[in-house]
Order: structure tokens, then sequence, then C-alpha cells
């Protein structure tokens, strides 16, 4: 079923992010022209169309960002939270099903936004010189990480895709949480959503505090200062990310414990 509610949300969502790339990508296209050939002219009117152009490529990335996040909501609060909620409901699908379903096709929404994102500064600030230069960095990274990387750079690009995701499934959960626990009540959910999104911002933000604080104690020092801990810097880096992937995770279960149990125990659609 979790396959069915995938496909879904994927043809709901495609409608509306693949129009939105290509428009970042024409006006990528328009901002490259622009800046290579119409804001080098002395016409006044051409080096005004030209200004529109770059305008139009900011706003657009803007936007892109925009629609990402708003329809990681708005799917979210509209299939579960509102009268939809009774029919998406009654489907044989849990509620982990459901819940999956709008964390995964969101989170790659969030990775290939940034992918095309940085595809549209590429093409922004395309042109022959650039390109080689670029082809010519490319090769020689290959080789380097072919050579001497090879087993690390693969394991480390791995690992920066796990962290993208890891990182956009706890990024869609603070948002859920919040909107499960405020639907919760019978009246002005969406306000008890907002105040319960801060809420839980602050409660977040002051344990992560108080963590840090412990592991500045002496016995912790003195500990770390009694082991041999020596690590080269590829494995300092696998280290970090194993960490910073831990983190998210642990983060990511908090906020989906409470966004379960709010829509298996407390949802008020009235």
């Amino acid at each position: 079923m979790l396959r069915k509610l995938l496909k879904h949300e994927f043809r709901a969502t495609a409608r509306i992010m693949v129009p939105v790339y290509l428009v970042l990508l024409v006006t990528a296209l328009g901002a490259n022209f622009s800046t290579r050939g119409i804001l080098k002219t002395p016409y006044a009117v051409l080096n005004i169309l030209g200004s529109l152009l770059v305008m139009a490529f900011v706003v657009a990335i803007m936007a892109v960002c925009v629609v990402s996040f708003l329809l990681m909501i708005q799917r979210f609060y509209k299939n579960l939270l509102r009268d939809e909620g009774y029919l998406m409901l009654t489907l044989p699908a849990s509620v982990h099903q459901q819940v999956w379903s709008k964390l995964i096709v969101s989170s790659v929404w969030f990775i290939i936004t940034g992918v095309v994102v940085m595809l549209s500064f590429v093409m922004m600030a395309l042109d022959v010189s650039f390109l080689e230069g670029m082809v010519q960095v490319l090769q020689q990274l290959f080789q380097d990480i072919t050579a001497y990387y090879a087993i690390n750079g693969t394991v480390f690009l791995l690992e920066l895709l796990v962290l993208a995701f890891a990182g956009s499934i706890a990024f869609c959960l603070q948002f859920y949480a919040a909107l499960a626990i405020g639907h919760s009540f019978s009246n002005h959910k969406f306000a008890w959503s907002v105040a319960f999104f801060f809420i839980l911002q602050f409660a977040s933000q002051l344990v992560g505090s108080l963590l840090l604080l412990s592991l500045n104690t002496s016995l912790i020092n003195s500990l770390l200062g009694s082991l041999d801990f020596r690590v080269s810097g590829m494995t300092a880096i696998h280290i970090g990310m194993g960490i910073l992937i831990a983190v998210c995770v642990v983060y990511s279960a908090v906020f989906y414990v409470i966004t379960t149990y709010f829509l298996k125990k407390h949802l008020n659609l009235e």
C-alpha cells in the first residue's frame, strides 16, 4: 500500500514541481543571456530588460524553495487534517504508511530542488571558458578520488545523500508534529499548530543546549583526555557525518512519535 501512496503523491506533486523547475531553468538561461549580451549594450531598454531577467532568475529561485516548502505542508494538511482525512484514514493503509508517503515524497523533492537550484546557477554562469574549466576540475577530481580515495569518496557521497534525506525528514516532521498537535483541538486549530511549533522548537533547542553543556563536564573531558584518540582527516569527516546523521535520526524519531500518536489518538477532523 505504501507503494501506491507514493505513486499517488509523486503524481500529485509532480504536476506542480516540474513546471516550477522548468521556469527556473528558463529564467537561468535568460539571466545568462542578459549578463553575456543584453547588459553590455548601450541601449537603455535592453539594459532594463536584462536587469528584469536577472531579477526574474532570483525570484524563481526563491519561488522554487517556497513552493517545495509550502507543498510539503499543504499535502499533509489537506490529505490528513482536513475533510479529505476522512477518506484517507479509511484506506487500507496505516497511519505510519500515510506519514511515510508524505515524508519520502517531500524529502525527494527537497533534494531535487537543491540539485535544480545548483544546476540553475551553473546555467546562469555558463560560458565556454567556464565549461572548459569545470570539465578540467571534474576530471582532476575524478582522477584523485579514483587514485587515492575511491572507497572514502564513495562512502562520503553516500553519507552526504543519507544526511540530506535524514535532514529533510527531520525538517518535515517538526511541522507535521506541530500540525498534528494543533489539530487535536476543536477550535483555532491552525493557531494552536503555530503555537506548538514554537513550543517544540524551544524544547528541542533547550534539550540540545543542555546536552552540549553536559559534554563539557570535567568527567567527560578527563575521559577523552585519557584516550589515545588519533584519527586521520578522512576518518574525522566520516565520524562527523555519522554524528550528524545520528542527531537527525534521533530528532526525527521524537517528532515522528509525536506525529503518529496524535494522528492515531487525538485527531479532531470536525
